[in-house]
């Protein structure tokens, strides 16, 4: 447990860290977004190849949100009351690295559906364990005025990670390995490209691990903290409680009746649970995991608050470009939804330089982001940016050679870029440093509630508005990601550093 330094103090700031600290401080994420880039541009590739149909695949996709609303939370509380000769953030790092790596190496050889699915939520809940830790210990490390090059710097890593795991199949395709496999059997390219995913991994994060340090909990507490003390006490609202759980429960009553997708049976079950989670909050200090968390969701700032419909509409373009967009260029450009033929593992091959050009991008937009939001400060920046998102996917509908999709995913990269970076960097000026972990992890429902949105009504939408073109889900992300770059002017203006 941390130890409250006395007023008198907490008077200094953190002192500033030089480039290659920052740089190894944030090279573990290069090996985090090598195993999220593989599952990103691969894993709808992996489900179709096992069997599941273009109607399946939203909800198969599930567990990749569902488990970061679980584990991020829960993984920021432990930390932020974790010391070991490891330190505070760097246990989990570990951890989750060695599981994460593990479930790189089973999940391309898959012998069903079901084993992959598995595998998809073992690797996204191990990479969580990793990715949630690695965000409070940039806000841990590093002072007010050092804090969005740090997150910066986890972009350009992350860009540059995902660059090459993208790109894999389609490169390991061009000096020989094959492409195709009977069907219900992963492809050769995608197996390899996984297994080196597994090593740059675990080696990176080990970087990270073993050339860092961590501020002890006492000399954390000393440095002056620019963020407000947050309230102490919970005052749960009953009557509010009670609405949400009426809410979700109608809603599951409706979607049975009616018999509509079923995948719309989580959104209503998200409603009914919350509902319970405000009805079972007590009053007064809170104690324990539960209780901690449902405070600090009460308490959050307000420039969190704000900042909840921005993210809702970034990550709610983001997954659907994540899910669609392997079966929309195999269709749409490359002409066929058969994953066991030549044609659509070209266009999923492609799909890996898409997103390899996106991610490239982003990294070389990393560098850049920095200078622009000092000048025209964060907000502005990120409405830019994601703007330049939101026509690019959109461009989706217009263009006819797969080729100039490049061109498309140069705006992506932007908003990429600036999606890793800026939220984090104006959240992480608002909280304490003591409870870092826990709001880091809840600001990440944020990222994951539109996840499963997406995953629940994306594929209805779809086949009630759009004939189930896959294209036409890019489009939606598109404007996804305009209005959340009008949303962003509701926030304060930032603090200089």
């Amino acid at each position: 447990m941390a130890v409250t330094a006395p007023p008198s103090l907490r008077a200094s700031r953190k002192p500033s860290v030089s480039f290659f600290a920052i740089w190894n401080m944030c090279f573990g994420f290069l090996g985090l977004q090598f195993g999220l880039g593989l599952q990103n541009a691969n894993v709808s590739r992996i489900f179709q190849t096992l069997g599941a149909s273009l109607d399946e695949i939203p909800a198969l996709w599930i567990a990749a949100p569902l488990t970061g609303l679980l584990v991020q939370p829960l993984i920021g509380y432990l930390s932020d009351r974790t010391w070991t000769r490891l330190g505070r953030r760097r246990p989990y790092l570990l951890v989750g690295a060695l599981l994460s790596s593990a479930a790189l190496l089973i999940m391309p050889m898959s012998p069903a559906l079901w084993v992959a699915a598995v595998m998809l939520w073992v690797l996204d809940a191990s990479i969580n364990t990793s990715m949630q830790p690695f965000r409070a210990f940039v806000g841990d490390q590093l002072d007010l005025s050092q804090r969005p090059t740090g997150y910066a710097m986890q972009s350009f890593f992350i860009g540059v990670g995902a660059v090459v795991a993208s790109a894999l199949p389609w490169t390991f395709e061009k000096v020989g390995i094959s492409n195709t496999a009977p069907a219900g059997i992963v492809p050769d390219t995608v197996r390899y490209s996984f297994f080196l995913g597994a090593l740059v991994l675990f080696v990176a994060v080990l970087w990270t691990v073993f050339s860092t340090r961590e501020y002890p909990p006492e000399e954390l507490e000393a440095f002056q903290d620019d963020a407000p003390e947050l309230a102490a006490e919970a005052h749960p609202n009953r009557a509010r409680g009670l609405i949400w759980v009426l809410f979700g429960i109608a809603g599951l009553f409706a979607v049975y009746r009616a018999a509509i997708d079923k995948q719309l049976y989580l959104i209503c079950a998200m409603v009914l649970i919350w509902g319970i989670a405000l009805l079972l909050q007590k009053k007064g200090k809170p104690s324990g995991l539960f209780g901690t968390i449902m405070l600090n969701i009460e308490t959050m700032p307000d420039t969190m608050k704000k900042l909840a419909p921005v993210q809702f509409f970034s990550w709610l373009a983001l997954f659907s470009m994540w899910i669609y967009t392997t079966s929309a260029v195999a269709e749409t450009w490359f002409g066929s939804h058969d994953p066991s033929s030549a044609a659509y593992n070209e266009g999923a091959n492609w799909v890996g330089v898409l997103f390899a050009a996106y991610n490239g991008f982003a990294a070389l937009a990393s560098i850049i982001v920095p200078g622009i939001a000092k000048k025209i400060g964060l907000r502005w920046t990120h409405l830019a940016n994601v703007w330049l998102g939101g026509l690019g996917l959109l461009s989706f509908l217009v263009i006819k050679d797969p080729v100039w999709l490049i061109a498309s995913m140069l705006g992506v990269g932007f908003a990429w870029a600036s999606i890793l970076s800026l939220p984090y960097a104006i959240v992480s000026d608002s909280v304490p440093a003591k409870t870092m972990g826990v709001y880091m992890g809840i600001f990440n429902f944020f990222i994951v509630i539109p996840q499963l949105v997406a995953a629940s009504v994306l594929g209805f939408i779809l086949k009630i508005a759009f004939e189930g073109k896959p294209v036409f889900a890019l489009a939606l992300g598109g404007v996804s990601f305009l209005i959340s770059g009008a949303l962003v002017l509701r926030l304060p203006k930032e603090k200089k550093a």
